[in-house]
């Protein structure tokens, strides 16, 4: 059997007496050009996806579909289908006086995705039935349970959780947001936030997910709705109003690392911004 290099040698021969008969006779033009291709579909291997995808942009984590889905915001106080006020999170007791204020659902308080004032976290989180800490111990599931437990973990009792990105996806559009709260309702249902169960009934009608009102304006949300997610690896989020705002956005941190080793260069050389 003939080897690749002289498929391609054979294929570009044709080619090329293709060419020169071509005035003479335009079906020889035609069949040395499907030859060639067909020379070349031999000699290229096909793209096969792999494991090692996800080094080119393939997510880990699967999408859990059809989620009814309910808004929260920041400093929002308890309601009968809401019972816990939001001045704090499961993870931060100052989370109101951390994000620099009220995050206002209503139009009229917001400016475009944000709230009118500069929030000091990122607009664009969510809530999650599962808390992976209680007591100031990590809950022994989280080890097996979590599949990113192994790279996060620094100390028993602090979240590898908090901060996590999340993809939400409604119609064609998608917004990503990071991880800040939990519930609704729930703080023990690992396994539908890792796993493939559902969500539990509640009285909001199984909700699964809470989210800021960023994402819901966004997605073009109403105070209820039902939404796809999945986590996604930080990799994985493009740039986007979610990147722009926070003490906790991961991408705001990275800009001010950038920033503080390019005035760290600077003042080694003596240049002044």
């Amino acid at each position: 059997m003939p080897s690749r290099r002289s498929l391609l040698t054979i294929a570009l021969l044709i080619l090329v007496q293709g060419f020169v008969i071509a005035s003479v006779d335009p079906e020889f033009e035609k069949l040395a050009m499907n030859l060639r291709e067909k020379a070349l579909l031999r000699v290229e291997p096909p793209i096969v996806a792999t494991q090692a995808s996800s080094s080119l942009g393939l997510s880990r984590f699967p999408w859990k579909r059809n989620i009814v889905t309910t808004v929260f915001w920041v400093g929002e106080r308890p309601t009968q289908n809401n019972p816990v006020p939001n001045c704090k999170s499961s993870w931060d007791p100052e989370w109101h006086r951390n994000f620099g204020g009220y995050d206002n659902p209503e139009p009229a308080g917001r400016r475009g995705f944000f709230p009118k004032f500069i929030p000091r976290q990122n607009p664009f989180y969510v809530a999650l039935p599962y808390n992976d800490v209680t007591r100031g111990a990590t809950k022994p599931e989280s080890r097996s349970a979590i599949p990113w437990f192994r790279e996060a973990f620094e100390k028993p009792g602090q979240s590898v959780c908090k901060g996590r990105w999340v993809a939400i996806r409604r119609g064609n559009r998608i917004a990503y947001a990071q991880w800040e709260d939990c519930g609704p309702f729930r703080t023990d249902h690992w396994q539908y936030v890792f796993g493939n169960d559902r969500p539990k009934p509640n009285l909001n009608q199984g909700a699964g997910l809470d989210v800021s009102p960023a994402v819901r304006d966004y997605l073009g949300m109403g105070g209820k709705d039902v939404c796809d997610w999945k986590f996604v690896d930080v990799r994985e989020v493009p740039p986007g109003p979610w990147t722009k705002y926070g003490d906790n956005n991961t991408f705001v941190l990275q800009q001010r690392g950038a920033n503080l080793n390019l005035t760290d260069r600077n003042n080694a050389r003596g240049v002044r911004r």
